[in-house]
């Protein structure tokens, strides 16, 4: 018995020295705490309509305060050569979350609207399904805008196909933007704010002294517009809080619905800028953002965490704005949200990941936002099923400091407008198909004159505000830069 009792003592100890031995498990398994994970945690959050010059480290002269992203950036990269996919939301969501043009699909310009069933095909890899198959937990919060169900949602019954559809756990927002209706609040696949037949009158822009901009809709109840902000902010929290605490890691999507319209900064941030209620609802979502920030050191979780911070295109600035208060949303990049000029696509991009991407760094190489989903999948180490993500690539050496910025060659960028113009950007060359801006700014679309080049071409190394057109002095360039962008499209 005695013997017995050595031997089995001696087994228990071995099996505890093989044990301390082994490798850390992959994240999910029982023997990994929280803070173990080698894959980071990942959040992403994604503005609505804020304009590369509303923060003050992209642009010291703003006149919006950004100290939680003014944080960010110090603790983190900027990208200054960073651009959506398109000039409007809908198009340059998709194109986040799966490595792909929109107009590769059946939206060739404009935006989806509250009721468009869903355009994202059920077959097509997400970036969250992509992260499903890493192991991820994966979380969505706030605005959706990439239609949901089939031909005419329901919105009295099960909202579905949506986001839990191509690869988010969990969903928690509003189907479209906040001037957008129906007017409820979403959960997974069911509306928790019901419509009983009540409905809210439309309201008109800031901009033209009216209460905030929202088109007239059935509203749920208790669905109240200035409350949707905090409170997809406070769910957001309330998840990072949650998906810490698991036994492995999370992706969360935070995407913002602000400071698109309608303009609704509340308590102390109204009247809190010089820029009016754009310039304090932009403060706002500074604070929006600072919570999120903080909810992750909170959780404990900051040192594996990956946070990217975005915008869906540039900021709804209009001129007569910018001579009244003197402050360029779109710093100095010429035109402003639907534009195909840099300030409708031109956005900020910040990511931080302590101790893996260099704090208080800039990158001046550039990055289109369906880069993200290849870049985050080498991060990971999962591979992209075959044919997906085929716009997207894979920019995490620069990031982490693997490879010296001016080795890094993307190959061209093809931009978008609201209108559905097109341009194509190789190195500094720019070429616009057609006149005018093809978005808000005006003009928005001129007639060839006999004799003049039907194209814009600019040099944005020589001239980085698109103000001289060197289409009729540089005809081979058009030329070539045109083969490209109908070769892309061929694709």
């Amino acid at each position: 018995m005695k013997k017995f009792r050595v031997v089995a003592i001696w087994l228990y100890t071995l099996t505890l020295l093989v044990a301390c031995a082994q490798p850390d498990a992959e994240p999910g398994t029982k023997n990994v705490s929280v803070a173990e994970h080698k894959k980071p945690n990942i959040v992403i959050i994604f503005a609505d309509d804020m304009g590369w010059g509303d923060i003050q480290k992209y642009n010291p002269e703003t006149k919006v305060p950004t100290p939680n992203l003014n944080m960010l950036a110090n603790e983190g990269m900027i990208f200054t050569d960073a651009h959506s996919s398109s000039a409007v939301c809908t198009p340059s969501r998709y194109s986040l979350l799966t490595g792909r043009y929109a107009w590769r699909t059946q939206l060739k310009k404009g935006v989806l609207n509250g009721r468009s069933p869903l355009m994202i095909d059920l077959t097509t890899e997400t970036l969250p399904s992509l992260l499903k198959r890493a192991d991820y937990n994966t979380l969505m919060v706030g605005k959706w805008h990439l239609g949901i169900g089939t031909n005419k949602p329901d919105y009295r019954g099960r909202l579905a196909p949506g986001p839990n559809a191509v690869g988010f756990d969990y969903f928690y927002g509003i189907a479209a933007s906040l001037d957008m209706g129906p007017y409820v609040l979403i959960e997974n696949e069911q509306v928790i704010t019901p419509l009983n037949g009540d409905k809210i009158a439309g309201s008109k822009h800031r901009r033209h002294n009216g209460g905030g901009f929202w088109r007239p809709d059935e509203i749920g109840q208790g669905f109240k517009h200035e409350e949707v902000l905090p409170l997809i902010t406070d769910k957001a929290v309330e998840k990072i809080h949650q998906a810490s605490q698991q036994d492995k890691p999370f992706f969360m999507y935070f995407s913002l619905t602000s400071p698109h319209t309608p303009w609704l900064p509340v308590g102390k941030f109204k009247g809190s800028t010089e820029v009016g209620y754009y310039g304090d609802f932009a403060a706002y979502t500074d604070a929006m953002v600072g919570k999120i920030t903080a909810a992750i050191k909170a959780s404990g979780i900051e040192k594996n965490t990956l946070v990217i911070f975005s915008s869906d295109n540039g900021a709804n600035w209009w001129p007569h704005q910018i001579e009244k208060y003197g402050h360029l949303a779109n710093g100095p990049w010429r035109g402003q949200k639907a534009d195909i000029y840099e300030g409708g696509h031109r956005v900020p991009l910040i990511v931080k990941w302590p101790e893996k991407v260099l704090a208080d760094s800039q990158s001046n190489i550039p990055v289109v936002l369906n880069d993200v989903m290849r870049t985050l999948a080498s991060i990971v180490k999962v591979k992209p099923a075959d044919g997906s993500a085929p716009d997207s690539y894979d920019f995490s050496k620069p990031l982490l400091g693997k490879l010296v910025t001016q080795n890094y060659k993307r190959p061209a960028m093809i931009h978008h407008s609201f209108s559905g113009h097109f341009a194509i950007r190789v190195g500094d060359w720019k070429l616009i198909e057609g006149l005018g801006s093809g978005g808000f700014s005006k003009p928005k679309k001129l007639d060839v004159k006999p004799g003049q080049s039907p194209y814009q071409l600019y040099n944005l190394a020589d001239d980085p505000s698109e103000q001289i057109n060197l289409a009729a002095q540089r005809p081979e360039k058009v030329t070539e830069l045109l083969a490209e962008l109908n070769r892309i499209r061929k694709n």
